[in-house]
């Protein structure tokens, strides 16, 4: 598989809201957005959204398909994952490993103590690939915003190596 991972700008907002919509027409339930909400986006909110300081949205290409999307950002004093998505053709060839280290690399770079994310309780697929890559639960729950605030999800944490004082 010929994966490459791209960091979008804010030029790239069609072709990050045509992912957007693949993973929540997919996994409706695993994001705090819904597509309903999404669609009432404007050209400038997408354009916008690829545009604020201290965020990073990355694609995962293979041979010209976009097959994952992973989003960085602040959450609270550290850096969260967001928006992980790895289309179905994608899934079991390492595509959602390797955008999950690539934020991993990104929230280093912004010097940041930890990684957090929030995972639903019934998503064993995304739990297991998040225990692989070292993510802690921190015993942080909560559900997801209405109109599906019974599902239930949890937050995990990985701690981050720093780069301050290092010289080169």
């Amino acid at each position: 598989m010929n994966l490459t991972i791209t960091p979008m700008t804010s030029s790239d907002w069609e072709r990050t809201r045509t992912i957007r919509f693949r993973a929540l027409q997919d996994h409706p339930d695993a994001y705090g957005s819904t597509l309903e909400r999404e669609f009432t986006f404007t050209d400038q909110d997408r354009n916008d959204r690829l545009s604020r300081p201290r965020c990073q949205t990355f694609i995962a290409s293979c041979d010209e398909r976009d097959v994952g999307l992973i989003r960085g950002g602040p959450y609270d004093d550290d850096a969260g994952l967001f928006s992980m998505w790895g289309a179905p053709e994608a899934r079991r060839q390492g595509v959602a490993g390797r955008l999950v280290d690539v934020i991993i690399a990104w929230a280093v770079q912004q010097e940041k103590g930890k990684l957090l994310l929030d995972v639903g309780d019934a998503n064993e697929s995304a739990i297991r690939l998040y225990e692989s890559k070292g993510f802690l639960p921190p015993g942080v729950i909560g559900t997801l915003p209405p109109p599906r605030e019974h599902i239930t999800e949890h937050q995990r944490a990985i701690s981050l190596p720093t780069t301050k004082g290092l010289s080169r």
